[in-house]
């Protein structure tokens, strides 16, 4: 009798996780997170802000709070296209991939976890001298069950961070 009970209880395990696996499949593999914010400064010094991640220390909270920490890789114009960090036990490696039209890309890079590709976006907002500083966040999930699952608390987990992040920039650019 008890082996009978044992195996009903691992096909009713196993049926589970065919259903939880199956549902996942409907789950998408791509988060976006987009976080705004209007800032009271001219486009060109909100981009020079974003554009150079040596200036991310005046606005960025995690730049801010670990500076001394982060070794940046700067070009010969003196502008900073990467940087490395870590925190939490893991190496972290931000890079811009691009900057043009007040657009940066930017990648994240850390170590065991989903790459995050960022854009940043400064739009001048029409007849006034302010701009809308916006922050694009895409992350590529596996087919993994449990990460899709986790994808579908990721912009209220990270959400925060990005919005706080704009906060800190529009006080900095409107104050500095």
């Amino acid at each position: 009798m008890s082996m009978r009970l044992f195996k009903g209880f691992i096909i009713a395990l196993t049926g589970l996780f065919i259903f939880v696996t199956l549902l996942s499949l409907f789950i998408p593999s791509k988060v976006i997170v987009t976080k705004a914010v209007v800032i009271n400064a001219n486009t060109e010094k909100v981009f020079t802000e974003i554009s150079d991640l040596q200036n991310w220390k005046h606005w960025q909270p995690v730049f801010k709070k670990d500076a001394a920490q982060i070794k940046f890789d700067t070009d010969s114009s003196g502008v900073s296209d990467s940087c490395e960090w870590e925190s939490k036990g893991k190496k972290n490696k931000l890079r811009i991939t691009s900057r043009k039209d007040n657009v940066v890309t930017a990648t994240l890079l850390r170590d065991g976890e989903n790459d995050i590709f960022n854009t940043l976006r400064v739009s001048p907002i029409q007849q006034t001298n302010q701009v809308q500083a916006e922050w694009i966040v895409l992350i590529k999930l596996k087919w993994y069950p449990w990460e899709k699952f986790y994808g579908i608390f990721i912009e209220k987990i990270s959400g925060e961070g990005y919005e706080e992040a704009l906060n800190s920039l529009k006080e900095y650019a409107e104050n500095h």
